[in-house]
């Protein structure tokens, strides 16, 4: 059994590690977002808000208040999550040090973030979707193209990172999250 379904997820790129690269669902709205104020995270555990960079939490909460912040439009609560958690060379680290300096403004950081995440994961779908449509806002399409065909070729095809830089190239419209 075990044989059958590694065997499934070689033939099949991208389905069964898709949730394992990144999440195409958006975060839902949780107490960080609702009822914790000035950054804080909800900790689920003790049922309190808590500063991020107490100690308390684990990467995946971070991680999923990061989207959540990002998500929000709250880039600089994202960042302050971002920076707790304990690797920052993680490309899902990296992708959102990526995004949220881009949305900030800094648009060479944010490319310098994309890239650090694509060098320790070129699969990193998000990252591409990311870079494509920062690429796309900058008139490069021919780069935001490339960024496309690179999803599909990682497995990407029909994702959210495949469709929404899909139609990022055909209107000029970007996604906040």
């Amino acid at each position: 059994m075990l044989r059958a379904i590694i065997l499934a997820a070689t033939l099949i790129p991208g389905t069964a590690f898709a949730k394992d690269r990144f999440d195409d669902d958006p975060p839902k709205p949780s107490p960080t977002t609702q009822t914790c104020t000035n950054g804080q995270v909800w900790d689920s555990r003790t049922g309190r808000c808590v500063n991020p960079q107490s100690g308390a939490l684990d990467d995946d909460t971070l991680y999923g208040a990061v989207r959540e912040f990002a998500y929000a439009g709250q880039h600089e609560n994202a960042q302050a999550a971002l920076s707790a958690m304990s690797d920052q060379s993680e490309d899902r680290v990296l992708t959102y040090w990526g995004f949220t300096t881009r949305k900030l403004g800094d648009m060479d950081e944010g490319m310098a973030f994309y890239r650090a995440a694509l060098a320790k994961n070129p699969g990193n779908i998000a990252a591409r979707s990311y870079m494509g449509q920062a690429l796309v806002e900058t008139g490069d399409l021919v780069g935001a193209r490339q960024q496309l065909l690179e999803i599909e070729a990682h497995g990407g095809r029909g994702t959210w990172s495949e469709t929404s830089l899909r139609q990022a190239i055909m209107t000029g419209v970007t996604y906040s999250y």
